[in-house]
């Protein structure tokens, strides 16, 4: 989740971000004891920031790169030449440079009980009090008034339909604010966990461990070229947590950006060509939200307006097409961990662009405060829109992983996130993605995640995972 850097004052909780009041010892809504405050993340957030500095030219010695056919308009994508392992062609004739080595660890969490045992009817409640002729009103006699019956040992009755019942006790309904009426628990958002799997491509979104709500978003899907061979689509969306509604940002640019390739393939334009296409839509999609009431209503003054990265893929028999704006990344793993995996995009960043520039080394320009302030992303605000695109053409089969910061974080280099994705995830995406998840969540979890794998080359329409 992309955000600028908090005070550090606790003006809110640090574990479900409820605005504190002075004096606060506990948080009112998750009793999260304020004296305990909690070491800041070693991942530094995502920053937005204006400005630009050029890319260095590749020195490499050219290769024959497939080229997309030319549109004759203005808004025909700029070659992009990017420093990748990956065997193949690029259509601006750079050869990819190597990544340096890493580390990783494969962790999947424990699975969790999804019920509890409750008591029988007969110990739910105490008996009633009782009143006698003989001995009076017991209320009247100060007698102890009923207690309340503990929701935990209580069998609720069938709820109205329609009801939303609270997870925590089971028994109270959920008002509209999400909490329960009976216990005070608040209830998990829609997208606090998302999982989606149409067999040639899957994806997860997490909250995550510190946030408290889910600003990330994606689309997956597959199509069919006009001569008849798959195509599969993954697009992320990172919301930038220093705009106004972050979430609806995201949202809106996953869901234009596919339905812009889902329109553009099928009729014939080149994948490269359709992943610029559908980048434009998505800054539209973002850009209209800045003028709907509710942006106005949720507007801060310390707010921009909504604003999100992206980044995407298309895999196709015989091609591999990646774009993005923002430092949301792509990496192409090989089935054959012999060969070398590849970082396929570089991030519209602070550090990024220093090491560019040669004013830093990548190890001091990542170790600085600004190192993940993004200098491109959508949005109304954003200082231009610069939409990068690459197409590869891989020797070998191998899986694509598009994702957050939240999870290449924790697994930065192509190599690190090479040791991650589990050798079988060409033929179990969602399984991988699960454990690239898990992945990011052992290590702290200090972001959202969201990551989709896309197996290399397409299978066709309609096969599944193992």
């Amino acid at each position: 989740m992309s955000q600028m850097p908090r005070s550090t004052a606790l003006s809110r909780c640090p574990s479900c971000e409820e605005p504190l009041e002075s004096g606060d010892l506990y948080c009112g809504a998750c009793g999260y004891d304020l004296s305990v405050v909690p070491a800041p993340p070693s991942d530094p957030p995502t920053l937005t920031m204006n400005g630009t500095v050029p890319r260095p030219s590749s020195q490499a010695p050219p290769v024959d790169w497939p080229a997309a056919p030319p549109t004759g308009g203005p808004q025909a994508p700029a070659p992009v030449h990017l420093p990748t392992d990956l065997p193949g062609t690029d259509p601006g004739g750079a050869e990819p440079p190597g990544t340096p080595a890493g580390r990783g660890v494969r962790f999947d969490r424990p699975a969790e009980p999804d019920d509890y045992h409750l008591a029988s009817p007969e110990h739910s409640a105490p008996p009633p009090l009782s009143a006698s002729p003989e001995r009076g009103d017991p209320h009247e006699r100060g007698a102890p008034p009923p207690q309340p019956v503990d929701p935990r040992t209580t069998v609720p009755s069938t709820p109205p339909a329609g009801t939303k019942v609270c997870v925590a006790c089971r028994a109270g309904t959920v008002d509209s604010d999400g909490y329960c009426e009976n216990c005070g628990h608040a209830q998990p958002r829609e997208r606090d966990h998302l999982e989606q799997e149409l067999g040639a491509v899957a994806a997860v979104s997490d909250r995550g461990l510190r946030h408290h709500r889910n600003e990330d978003a994606f689309a997956v899907s597959s199509t069919a070229l006009p001569d008849g061979s798959p195509a599969v689509v993954a697009i992320v969306c990172d919301g930038v947590s220093s705009a106004t509604r972050p979430d609806d940002a995201s949202l809106a640019a996953a869901r234009a950006a596919s339905e812009a390739l889902l329109d553009a393939l099928p009729r014939g334009t080149h994948p490269q060509q359709a992943m610029h296409d559908a980048i434009i839509a998505a800054s539209h999609a973002v850009n209209s939200l800045a003028a709907e009431p509710e942006t106005a209503q949720e507007h801060a003054p310390h707010q921009n307006a909504p604003a999100c990265t992206l980044v995407g893929a298309v895999v196709t028999a015989s091609l591999l097409v990646v774009g993005w704006v923002g430092d949301s990344r792509a990496y192409w793993v090989p089935v054959d961990r012999a060969a070398p995996p590849a970082r396929l995009t570089e991030d519209d960043s602070w550090a990024a662009q220093m090491v560019a520039a040669g004013l830093m080394s990548e190890a001091e320009a990542y170790a600085d405060e600004r190192a993940h302030a993004i200098t491109g992303w959508l949005g109304a605000d954003a200082y231009e829109l610069d939409p990068h695109t690459a197409s590869f053409k891989p020797d070998r089969p191998g899986v694509v992983v598009v994702c957050t910061d939240g999870l290449w974080n924790y697994a930065e280099a192509a190599e690190e996130m090479a040791e991650v994705v589990p050798l079988d995830a060409g033929l179990r995406p969602l399984h991988a993605a699960r454990v690239l998840l898990g992945h990011a969540l052992d290590g702290g979890g200090h972001d959202n995640v969201t990551v989709a794998v896309l197996p290399f080359p397409a299978l066709p329409q309609g096969a599944g995972s193992a």
